[in-house]
């Protein structure tokens, strides 16, 4: 699935045996900083194994079309929310490929992935509300938002998030 985000074009590739590495590489301080801070190695291992898993979801390597570099990861789950089951999704791009675009054109792209998986009418992020970069994205990538709401993240630690939300009913 390739998608345009502004000038920069992105292909979705599902998680791979072999993208442990692009786990490892987004697990740093710099791009946990919002997310409590970076998993052990076992925490890491075990997220990879359930990105691997054929579940309720998807997660994606995120591929620049441009160069054919792996840029990011991206995806979507289940997650009970408000309104009943939801998709949730979030997304991370690697400190060299940021500011380029690319995080929009992979939300976007996953909202078409997640459009095209059916089963659920929404899809929503929950950035932190002073996650200037990823609310930008969740703006430019046409999610509307709702407004904060309190939630865990990681389980146990109370975080302050913007509640964004796609219409996967509506048309792109």
């Amino acid at each position: 699935m390739e998608i345009t985000g502004g000038e920069r074009q992105v292909r979705l590739e599902p998680w791979g045996e072999g993208d442990l590495w692009l786990l490892r590489r987004l697990n740093s301080p710099e791009m946990t900083e919002h997310l409590g801070g970076p998993e052990s190695e076992e925490k890491v291992a075990a997220r990879h194994r359930r990105y691997l898993a054929v579940g309720d979801g998807q997660m994606y390597r995120v591929v620049s079309t441009e160069d054919g570099e792996t840029v990011g990861s991206v995806g979507f789950w289940e997650r009970e929310w408000r309104e009943g089951v939801v998709w949730e999704t979030g997304w991370g791009v690697l400190p060299e490929f940021q500011g380029r675009g690319l995080a929009v054109a992979a939300a976007r792209a996953v909202i078409a992935a997640a459009r095209e998986a059916g089963e659920h009418r929404y899809l929503h992020a929950f950035p932190k509300v002073d996650n200037a970069p990823s609310n930008s994205v969740c703006r430019r990538a046409g999610f509307t938002l709702l407004g904060p709401v309190d939630l865990e993240y990681p389980k146990g630690h109370p975080i302050k998030s913007n509640d964004w939300r796609a219409d996967l009913h509506e048309s792109p």
